[in-house]
């Protein structure tokens, strides 16, 4: 019987919900976790009672389960325990059964010893971590997938697991690959939709894009990247790209690609970014002849739009029309994980860091990521690439994750302020530019979409902090996860998304009144976008303007460096 390899999207859905957010900002570190260990054990000693009961608990169901008579199961969706063998098999069944056992008996446990708040939070969040990391799947005895593979290989696929540890150990910082980097290439199979830099600054390059239809709409649209990532999250490989799926619906598109910063860059915070965009959007209006234009951000290159907009309102300058706010909160995120690592000292301790170095690396925000969600994120791997011996996949959404930026140590440290101090939150607590940034004051249209399923920008927070903002207001809710519900063409049998006219103060009313709609949100936000375009005219026979004419192609130099 051959052993499959795990499925590569099952692979990729796995762990395409890596995005940088406030937990990775703050940082991972032993000192913390040792802290809340002592309290965990703190507390058993004041409670032996409840350790005594748990125990007895636990040593009853380990009884059942060497008699056979344990009714204990994995969950439902527990991908690591899907091959029969763990049911079929005495030995196997026995083992899995112990380890659930003992798993959800050290979490009752933990739960029942009276921590409160955020201690009970990270409590679990380490209790669950040790639990991932002892699964017997992860181990070579105990992953009958890898023992059945060793054997029809001959040991082949031993022997590709341990190449694929060294060299993740030399070259992948010790995590197991996420991703085949050498199937893809910027400019090549990704980013690939033709266009130029039209004008480029310290920060930024800004891109336009070929038209493709003879007729565009006269409002020019600028896509905004997160600084955490690469640009072309807007324009993945074919039939992924929102670029080209715009540019084919008649629109003028231009990209932000940011410079990624190293030590010199260290002073750049909002205000640097906000007036580079300001620079990008007078070359905008200047290429296009247009009065104004539209803005659309994603995560935290939404919260850089944000307080652009609230600069523009102080000024009352009406350079941008309408806006749209993807997979992005503004403020404390209550109902996810956000704040679980984020205490005084885990801030400053995380802005002090950033500061020495001048930077904080991309590549250690990823860790952290894969270690909020281990299962998807490091054993997952684990288990394809050392156990199985197999190759990682090739997933261009996962390749544009792995491919990593830095954040200046200034702006870095802002961001932690956005949601510690809630800056944009607060009227006048953040200033840009000299102006006090105040969301209420915006009177521009703002499409707002969010993630049913997103746990880095929960979609309860993303309405929560669209509706402190100012101007009208259309809410959509996709049924998917944070990069899921981003990059969503349409066609897919799978996708829905959900909307309501109406605006209540709380997220589950809109839920439920909100109605489904079937496919992606693409085809909505582009006729909410078409009306608020302009007219139709001839497309640009030419891209630039003698002013802003062509530097190079894209996707430019800034997305590669």
């Amino acid at each position: 019987m051959a052993t499959p390899a795990i499925p590569a999207p099952e692979l990729a859905q796995r762990a395409t919900e890596v995005l940088a957010g406030p937990n990775a900002f703050v940082g991972l570190n032993l000192a913390d976790l040792a802290a809340t260990a002592g309290k965990i054990a703190s507390m058993a000693v004041r409670s032996p009672l409840s350790v005594i009961e748990h125990e007895a608990a636990l040593v009853s169901e380990l009884a059942r389960v060497l008699a056979g008579r344990s009714s204990v199961a994995p969950a439902a969706g527990d991908k690591r325990f899907t091959d029969p063998v763990w049911l079929s098999n005495p030995a196997y069944r026995r083992y899995l059964q112990a380890y659930l056992a003992w798993s959800h008996g050290v979490g009752s446990m933990v739960d029942g010893l009276g921590l409160k708040g955020l201690d009970a939070q990270r409590a679990r969040f380490l209790t669950t971590l040790v639990a991932d990391a002892m699964a017997p799947s992860n181990t070579l005895a105990g992953n009958p997938a890898a023992v059945r593979k060793a054997f029809e290989t001959g040991g082949a696929s031993l022997a590709a697991g341990v190449r694929n540890l060294v060299g993740d150990l030399l070259h992948n910082g010790a995590m197991p690959s996420q991703v085949d980097k050498t199937a893809f290439k910027v400019g090549g199979n990704l980013a690939n939709t033709p266009g130029a830099v039209v004008f480029r600054n310290e920060v930024l390059e800004l891109i336009q894009y070929r038209p493709t239809t003879p007729k565009v709409h006269a409002r020019p649209a600028l896509l905004v990247p997160p600084q955490i990532n690469r640009a072309y999250v807007y324009d993945m490989a074919p039939g992924k790209s929102l670029v080209k799926y715009l540019v084919d619906s008649g629109f003028q598109v231009f990209l932000v690609s940011w410079r990624n910063p190293t030590a010199e860059h260290s002073h750049w915070g909002m205000a640097e970014y906000v007036a580079a965009l300001l620079e990008a959007i007078d070359a905008m209006k200047t290429i296009c002849a247009s009065r104004d234009v539209t803005v659309h951000a994603a995560c935290s290159g939404a919260m850089t739009v944000a307080a652009l907009l609230g600069h523009l309102a102080a000024l009352k300058d009406r350079s941008v029309h309408c806006t749209t706010q993807m997979v992005a909160v503004m403020d404390q995120a209550e109902d996810s994980q956000i704040g679980l690592l984020a205490s005084p000292r885990a801030i400053a301790r995380a802005k002090a860091a950033s500061a020495r170095k001048g930077v904080l690396e991309g590549g250690a925000m990823g860790r952290v990521f894969a270690w909020l969600r281990p299962n998807d994120l490091v054993w997952n791997y684990w288990v394809n690439n050392y156990l199985l011996g197999n190759a990682p996949p090739a997933f261009d959404i996962l390749y544009w994750n792995s491919d990593t930026t830095r954040l200046p140590a200034k702006f870095h440290a802002e961001l932690l302020d956005v949601f510690g101090a809630r800056l944009l939150a607060t009227p006048g607590a953040l200033q840009i530019l000299g102006t006090p940034i105040d969301l209420s004051a915006l009177r521009c249209d703002r499409y707002v979409m969010a993630g049913l399923t997103d746990h880095i920008t929960p979609w309860r927070s993303c309405y929560r902090t669209a509706r402190m903002m100012g101007g009208k207001m259309t809410m959509v809710v996709s049924a998917s996860g944070h990069i899921q519900s981003l990059i969503n063409p349409p066609g897919n049998a799978k996708a829905k998304y959900y909307l309501n006219a109406e605006l209540p103060d709380q997220p589950d009313q809109w839920l439920a009144g909100a109605a489904q709609h079937n496919d992606s949100w693409w085809p909505h936000w582009r006729g909410w976008l078409a009306a608020r375009s302009g007219r139709l005219k001839a497309a640009p026979a030419a891209l630039g303007h003698p002013r802003h004419p062509v530097l190079a192609d894209a996707p430019g130099t800034y997305m590669l460096a």
